[in-house]
């Protein structure tokens, strides 16, 4: 048996109800994607002012305290390194502080490690222990280490020659998690001292040693990770074989 045919009016108000409910169906998928949308540009914004922040953070006087950390202390006069004649290693590490709040610093070879500038009223305090090489030169190997869990290397001295005066000075400091990915920190500071370089007369930089790139790239127990560019190591083996320290009882003050 049929039924009998729908009233047109009845069937209007279905048609209707699809259209209307078609379309609340794509309003709600619209306002899903916009929320959606809206998340992931917060999360982007927020990203983004993270990283402004983080280097805010990096640049300007936040949290630079420097603490001196134990390697330092090795720089001394005797040690054939880099020594200041009157200043004590507090004293250069409230320096590296002040520098770092004024900017006078330049970025390491990784991220948590600056070069800070040392100003030029106290550059005359430091002692530089290099010598220029030239055909008079008499040079010593010797097989030392460091530290006594690190491992040996050549060390290669000067037991003649005039050491050279400084032109500037650069003061090391790590970032307190750089030295904490192997144990390295004596202080909770949030930047240690750990090196003091005498820059020559009429050198621009001064290169690190091979050996201590040799011992970052490696991973060897003393070393701070990194990897180094192609022209990285043949300036550093250029530079080291120009110059070298002078044996420390040879030095004169």
């Amino acid at each position: 048996k049929l039924l009998p045919p729908a009233h047109p009016s009845i069937s209007a108000r279905k048609v209707q109800n699809v259209h209307h409910s078609f379309s609340k169906g794509i309003q709600i998928g619209n306002d899903m994607n916009k929320l959606i949308i809206g998340h992931i540009k917060w999360q982007w914004l927020n990203t983004l002012l993270e990283i402004i922040l983080n280097s805010i953070h990096k640049t300007s006087g936040i949290k630079m305290n420097v603490a001196v950390n134990d390697f330092v202390h090795r720089q001394v006069q005797g040690s054939g390194k880099t020594y200041s004649k009157t200043l004590s290693f507090d004293s250069i590490a409230h320096h590296a502080e002040a520098q770092m709040e004024k900017g006078c610093f330049s970025e390491g070879y990784r991220d948590g490690v600056r070069v800070v500038h040392a100003d030029e009223s106290i550059v005359e305090d430091f002692i530089c222990p290099l010598v220029k090489v030239d055909e008079h030169t008499q040079l010593v190997v010797k097989l030392v280490r460091r530290r006594p869990e690190e491992n040996p290397y050549l060390q290669i001295r000067a037991v003649n020659g005039t050491p050279l005066h400084a032109r500037a000075v650069d003061l090391i400091v790590y970032r307190h998690d750089v030295l904490a990915e192997n144990q390295e920190y004596s202080t909770n500071a949030d930047w240690e001292l750990i090196s003091i370089h005498a820059v020559p007369k009429g050198v621009e930089a001064l290169p690190m040693g091979p050996v201590t790139m040799m011992r970052n790239q490696l991973k060897f127990t003393g070393g701070t990770e990194a990897v180094y560019k192609t022209e990285e190591w043949a300036e550093s083996v250029r530079f080291w074989q120009e110059y070298v320290a002078l044996e420390p009882e040879n030095e004169s003050v």
